[in-house]
């Protein structure tokens, strides 16, 4: 959590824990790609992320209860998962691929079998549902 906030405002609260340039990043490529382990998130996104980068903001993302971390055995890499409260932030992705569409109609869809979820709440919410059975169930941390 943010130990000294800017304001009390939610909008500037959201701002101060997601606003850096990768922690959605991040969060999309677990939510709509399923990257799971540290080696997936730095080699499969487009972006281009750095290790020590990554290493600080999925430290970040877990503190601030967006992601657990599975305990993995010594030389296995530990699963991240999406908590309840990471999956609550679909529609903010979706939101905001609607609105980085507007706003640069030349950009792609990076998980187009989602791209016609924009704007379809009862979609939108079966999407989360889905990803609650994925992350958050326990036969879910015992794949992998």
């Amino acid at each position: 959590m943010i130990s000294n906030p800017r304001s009390n405002c939610p909008i500037n609260r959201g701002v101060e824990l997601l606003g850096d340039p990768w922690s959605l990043v991040i969060i999309r490529d677990i939510m709509f790609c399923d990257h799971r382990t540290f080696r997936e998130l730095l080699t499969r996104s487009q972006e281009r992320i750095t290790a020590p980068t990554l290493s600080k903001r999925l430290t970040d993302l877990v503190a601030a209860g967006l992601l657990s971390k599975e305990a993995a055995p010594r030389g296995k890499q530990g699963r991240y998962s999406l908590t309840d409260q990471g999956i609550g932030l679909a529609p903010l992705l979706f939101e905001l691929a609607a609105a980085g569409s507007m706003l640069d109609p030349t950009t792609q869809s990076t998980v187009p079998q989602y791209a016609g979820l924009y704007g379809h709440p009862d979609q939108i919410a079966a999407f989360q549902q889905d990803l609650r059975d994925r992350h958050l169930s326990p036969a879910s941390t015992a794949a992998g």
